[in-house]
């Protein structure tokens, strides 16, 4: 009876494809799902989990990882592509190793000082999160230019699922799987050029085991990430919270931290 549910589900393939309005109401039950008012008010989020590094689909690296993401006020309408976020990425139980990006770049913090984060890592940081669902629903909606467009209903994991596209005024296009039934987005993908080979790179971001993390938001305990068919990272938070008051100098290098030349070594890979 499942699967023909399913296929049921999934006849709405032939009418509707890249259909805005469609698309928008998509969306709109997502905001919704996610905690609507709630969702969309959220000042800042701490998750704390086990993240894994994977390299060629093996084990490169296990730590105790937290997240720290505080939203900046954005102007009014947002500007193509706009970003207003900052974040903290430690590692470790004492989250003594930690990397931190601004508007103003970016810097990994170890006992030996602050390197500056190269260009292409700031970048790809940057365009990620451009096409990251989350950030979009919680950042850029009414963004000039930006268009969600209804592909068609598929099947992910065993669910039904709308397909939207993601469409900027930069001509970004991220896919986006949002769940029939919970409206909750489960599955994003999009295409990069390689910086030297100039070959299209495909990254995909799975999101799985939503949670109400307080006032009725909802936020993935589980995220896997893949680029070009290989699992690269993947979290499993035990613990998430929102609105905790966090501050700027969280997200800022200490008065006292010695700059490192950005050619020193690092000893994260």
């Amino acid at each position: 009876m499942r699967f023909l549910s399913l296929l049921v589900a999934c006849s709405a393939v032939v009418w509707g494809q890249n259909d805005p309005v469609r698309g928008r109401q998509i969306v709109d039950e997502a905001v919704a799902a996610l905690g609507g008012d709630a969702f969309l008010r959220m000042q800042d989020r701490v998750e704390q989990g086990r993240g894994y590094s994977f390299y060629r689909e093996r084990l490169s690296g296990l730590s105790r990882t937290t997240i720290y993401t505080r939203y900046l006020t954005r102007p009014e309408p947002p500007p193509t592509g706009y970003i207003g976020q900052r974040e903290r990425q430690a590692f470790g139980k004492n989250q003594d190793v930690y990397i931190v990006f601004n508007e103003m770049g970016g810097h990994e913090i170890t006992f030996r000082g602050a390197k500056p984060l190269p260009p292409d890592t700031m970048e790809r940081w940057q365009e990620s999160l451009r096409h990251n669902i989350f950030h979009t629903l919680r950042s850029r909606m009414g963004e000039p230019g930006l268009v969600f467009e209804f592909v068609r209903t598929d099947i992910h994991d065993n669910a039904a699922v709308n397909v939207v596209d993601v469409v900027d005024n930069d001509g970004r296009v991220t896919t986006v799987y949002f769940e029939h039934l919970s409206k909750l987005p489960v599955r994003q993908s999009w295409f990069r050029r390689d910086s030297r080979s100039r070959q299209k790179i495909e990254e995909i971001t799975v999101f799985a085991k939503f949670r109400d993390v307080g006032g009725g938001v909802h936020w993935p305990f589980v995220v896997r990430r893949e680029r070009a068919g290989e699992k690269i990272f993947e979290m499993f938070a035990d613990d998430v919270k929102i609105n905790q008051g966090l501050t700027d100098e969280l997200f800022t290098l200490p008065g006292n931290v010695k700059v490192l030349d950005p050619a020193t070594k690092s000893r994260r890979r």
